[in-house]
């Protein structure tokens, strides 16, 4: 059986390298890591780290619905942070972006490029 494979690229948030912003197969879209870069400046969208997260979840929401997906449809998310100790911001973020059944999450500490603090992807359902 052949998985038909859809490379999706959202008007509203311009990617920023070589990649495919998400692609649809098997009935899900797979995201790639959306930052915390305002779409319209093309600039980090603040310097700390809620309003970076606040951008990233902007920029996710925008590449899922173009992808025929919203928040609501996320199964899975990884959430890359530069600093442990935004954990509690982020818990905090994630009640309101995800207030009923939250996807399932990892969160790797890692250094981010171009001062980002914050950076996630997602794995979730389509609706057509």
């Amino acid at each position: 059986m052949t998985i038909r494979k859809e490379v999706v690229e959202s008007q509203r948030v311009p990617r920023i390298g070589p990649y495919s912003q998400a692609v649809r197969a098997g009935g899900r879209v797979f995201t790639a890591g959306q930052p915390g870069i305002d779409p319209r400046t093309g600039v980090v969208a603040g310097e700390d780290f809620e309003a970076q997260a606040r951008q990233a979840f902007a920029n996710l929401r925008a590449v899922l619905e173009d992808a025929g997906s919203s928040l609501d449809q996320v199964v899975r998310v990884t959430c890359f942070v530069t600093d442990a100790g935004a954990f509690a911001t982020l818990n905090k973020l994630f009640g309101e972006y995800f207030p009923t059944s939250p996807p399932a999450r990892s969160t790797p500490v890692v250094s981010l490029p171009k001062g980002l603090l914050f950076s996630i992807d997602a794995i979730a359902t389509i609706d057509r």
